[in-house]
């Protein structure tokens, strides 16, 4: 979806400040009565208005709808938006979701039907498939302020806190399913914050995996602003994944990554046979370009105001650039997704036309009218026109001298310049000749002579010769929803050698990627964000999908609360193989006492290390008892080289292996932000020191090596867990099962899991693993267990589980709290540890 990021200073100012909410403005002069009247005696709110007459005048002649379905159309942009969310498909407990909704809220809800709205309160959408996306009848605001609706509200923000959905505008949802996404793909999302594409992308890759095991693909996440990333770290480690990266680069200029070693050490590092990969390719890549975002008008109003046809001129060389560094990066036989959430085919379909010419017949533009055949879709345009200085342009000939550097031929249905234009019609023009002959008769002569008065009006209005047809516009009033525009496109062969690709070699990268492909308008100027402003026409700022999509997460911290990610800035690394040169030693009197962070190759970003200690390693597999199947050559990373000072691991798959000794092969092309899955923590606790292993598993990481822990592990009933779920610390002689406080009281000191019994199986059974396995990791100490969870998962897992069992008398006893939150002193610290843990968990990579 669209950003629009180019001179937006007002959008970035209310991401740091987390503006609750678009519809809102800010409060009037109480002292104005004609204020009060016009809302209704209510000084504190005042809506925006909706309406534009440049706005309505371009798309009248731009054709978008039928003039029939003008006033409709025009009716459903000025409404608020419905708020939509996709339930997480890799979930444990996805089908306990859509259970509730179907049986519980859609019926709760009937009563609350809006006047005018939908007959049913929330429905699932009817082209996603397996009714795993959901469309609400009621706005962001009335869920808010509806205390009827309090419970559903309630439920959405937990279950997105939590991962198990995602809450996300529904046409938003649309361009990773044309992808058609395998396990095994290499993804790039080239402009992917705030990461609910990026999410979606994960899920599809992970859907099939079983327990204990990951895919062959990997999701490359890029945004090129550092708290945008934050923002984009903090949705997608919900997912828990290990096949994930995230990078900041401009996209137009991500790096090839391409080695001339025929070899690589990571054969030294790794178990695997496998050749390692010699440059960074991708099967698919999704290419939704910052944009003027007018497709989200329903959501971000303020658009209204700001819009102006010069912001869509401006951001048309950026995002073919970036289209066409998407495609050099796509593989021979892969397939490249472009969308934006603007209506503007300037934006749209003349991007797509000009990456077409530029790419000869090695790109093709597909038709997939045939998938999702329930989602309404309308045909992308043939013919349309440039608005330039409040003049209609239809073709390149009527620019204007002064603007040739503004509006570029490739804006045009042609994209051919003047002079093309000229040599192409006299070129015409000698063929029609040739054809009628020097004694062709009179009345073939008037016959050409008409059909010649025909080409030339049929040049004042240029058809495009692609078959863009094929493109994508999704229109709000079809489905009660935003606007967007998808482009699919099919490589089948490398591209021409002057568009940024070697001609040489399959899927070879232009050596020059650092290059502009396109040469920009010398009137555009760059902003604090790198973003391409157009000063064409005086354009405004713009307010984007990425601020607006971010405001859907109910109570998510901002850019500027998230503060820096923990995987850029959360260790200080000690290592002076990793400094900068000329950096120089840390000087306590300069650094005001505090020891100064030394940098790696990418300033402000620690540099991503496989972890090699063996000691640690080795207490960690002893003391869990992990079999030896679990790969762990190879696949440990941290961010601090010191091994005295690593305070977390992180755990990567096999191509995210592969990915990392490559870009160490190159010399660090790649500026990575976020790797990998947290796995094991470095337990801080007074009573970590007594522990024999100090690091504890990870939340987060638990899932993926659970099937290969053989000690620390044990089964307890229902009834248990759900104490430790409600009391978060028992005492081994409160716990209902006899044996299993036996049990219990007989590990060692530290962190221990705790697996949720099925079917009456013992504490000492085996533990067998498998989709539906609850399980919490915990602390044991001296006297008491105490759960390693945060309080919204406890929260979360209390209500599946009493979801999923019966609640008889046995379940139903309670103990006295405070009893039972009585323990050893050391463990409300390490349970407050635990707390801490989770609660930094949006700014970890």
């Amino acid at each position: 979806m669209g950003r629009g990021r180019g001179g937006s200073r007002t959008q970035r100012r209310h991401f740091r400040q987390n503006r609750e909410n678009v519809w809102k403005r800010t409060k009037p002069d109480p002292s104005s009565e004609s204020n009060n009247e016009n809302n209704g005696g209510d000084p504190s709110w005042q809506p925006f208005a909706t309406q534009n007459p440049a706005f309505e005048e371009y798309y009248k002649e731009q054709g978008i709808v039928a003039p029939e379905e003008w006033d409709l159309f025009m009716e459903v942009l000025r409404k608020p938006l419905p708020a939509a969310f996709r339930i997480n498909s890799s979930s444990q407990f996805c089908s306990d979701i859509r259970n509730q909704l179907e049986s519980d809220f859609m019926i709760s809800l009937q009563s609350e039907v809006s006047e005018g709205g939908e007959p049913q309160p929330i429905r699932p959408l009817p082209w996603y498939p397996e009714n795993l996306a959901w469309q609400s009848n009621f706005s962001r605001m009335q869920l808010r302020k509806n205390q009827t609706l309090e419970r559903f509200h309630e439920f959405l923000k937990l279950e997105n806190e939590i991962g198990n959905i995602t809450r996300q505008e529904a046409v938003s949802m649309v361009p990773p399913l044309f992808l058609d996404v395998r396990p095994e793909h290499f993804i790039l999302d080239m402009c992917a914050a705030p990461g609910s594409k990026t999410f979606q992308l994960l899920e599809i890759i992970h859907r099939s995996t079983k327990p204990g095991s990951l895919p062959d693909g990997l999701v490359v996440a890029n945004d090129l602003d550092v708290q945008r990333c934050n923002l984009l770290i903090h949705q997608t480690k919900r997912m828990c994944t290990a096949n994930l990266i995230v990078t900041n680069h401009e996209a137009q200029h991500f790096p090839g990554c391409r080695s001339n070693k025929k070899c690589s050490s990571g054969a030294e590092i790794g178990t695997e046979l496998e050749p390692p990969i010699s440059q960074l390719v991708f099967d698919r890549v999704l290419c939704d370009v910052p944009c003027s975002g007018d497709g989200t008008l329903r959501k971000a109003p303020d658009i209204w105001r700001k819009w102006h046809p010069g912001n869509g001129n401006g951001l048309h060389a950026l995002q073919v650039q970036i289209a066409m560094r998407g495609l050099s990066l796509l593989k021979v036989g892969g397939r490249m997704v472009y969308s934006t959430c603007s209506m503007n085919p300037v934006e749209n379909e003349a991007v797509i036309a000009e990456i077409l010419r530029k790419c000869g017949g090695s790109v093709e533009l597909i038709d997939v009218s045939s998938e999702l055949p329930q989602l309404v879709r309308r045909s992308g345009l043939k013919k349309w026109k440039v608005r330039d200085k409040g003049q209609w342009l239809s073709s390149s000939k009527d620019v204007g001298k002064y603007r040739t550097n503004a509006i570029v031929p490739g804006m045009f249905p042609s994209g051919r310049s003047h002079a093309e234009s000229v040599e192409h019609s006299g070129s015409m023009e000698q063929e029609e000749k040739h054809e009628n002959g020097e004694n062709g008769n009179v009345e073939d002569a008037l016959q050409s002579s008409e059909d010649a008065v025909i080409s030339a009006n049929e040049l004042d209005e240029e058809v495009s010769s692609f078959p863009l047809e094929r493109c994508m516009r999704i229109v709000p009033h079809d489905q009660n929803g935003g606007a967007f525009f998808i482009a699919v496109l099919h490589k089948h062969s490398p591209l021409p050698a002057n568009q940024g690709t070697a001609n040489c070699l399959e899927g070879d990268l232009d050596s020059t990627i650092d290059e502009p492909l396109v040469k920009l308008p010398t009137q555009d100027t760059e902003d604090t964000n790198g973003l391409l402003a157009s000063l064409a026409d005086d354009t405004d700022e713009t307010l984007t999908e990425a601020a607006s999509e971010a405001e859907l997460i109910e109570g998510e911290p901002d850019g500027a609360a998230l503060g820096p990610d923990a995987s850029i800035t959360s260790e200080s690394n000690v290592s002076e193989a990793t400094q900068v040169p000329g950096d120089g030693a840390a000087d306590p009197k300069k650094t005001g006492g505090k020891r100064k962070q030394l940098q790696g190759k990418w300033k402000g970003v620690d540099p991503v290390v496989f972890f090699k200690d063996e000691t640690v390693i080795n207490a960690i597999k002893t003391f869990y008892g992990i079999d030896e199947s679990f790969p762990f050559n190879g696949h440990l990373v941290t961010r601090n080289s010191d091994t005295n000072h690593v305070k977390r691991i992180y755990y990567i798959s096999k191509p995210v292996k592969d990915v990392l000794e490559l870009n160490f092969s190159v010399g660090e092309q790649l500026k990575i932000t976020s790797i990998g899955l947290k796995m094991f923590e470095r337990q801080t606790a007074s009573v970590a020191s007594c522990a024999p292993c100090a690091f504890r598993i990870s939340s987060e990481g638990l899932p993926l090596i659970l099937p290969y822990i053989t000690k620390q592990i044990l089964y307890a009933s229902p009834v248990d867990v759900k104490h430790l779920l409600q009391y978060k610390s028992i005492k081994f002689s409160d716990f209902v099962d006899a044996e299993f406080s036996v049990k219990a009281s007989g590990l060692m000191l530290g962190c221990c899991v705790i697996v949720l019994s099925k079917g009456g199986k013992s504490s000492s059974d085996p533990i067998q693993v498998d989709e539906s396995t609850i399980a919490i990791g915990c602390w044991k100490g001296r006297n008491s267990l105490s759960v390693m969870v945060t309080a919204l998962d406890c929260q979360e897992l209390l209500e599946r589980l009493l979801m999923r069992i019966e609640t008889g008398n046995g379940l139903l006893e309670t103990k006295d709290e405070a009893s039972n939150a009585e323990g050893d002193d050391d463990m409300k610290d390490v349970e407050r540890n635990g707390d801490e843990e989770n609660a930094t968990a949006a700014t970890e990579g």
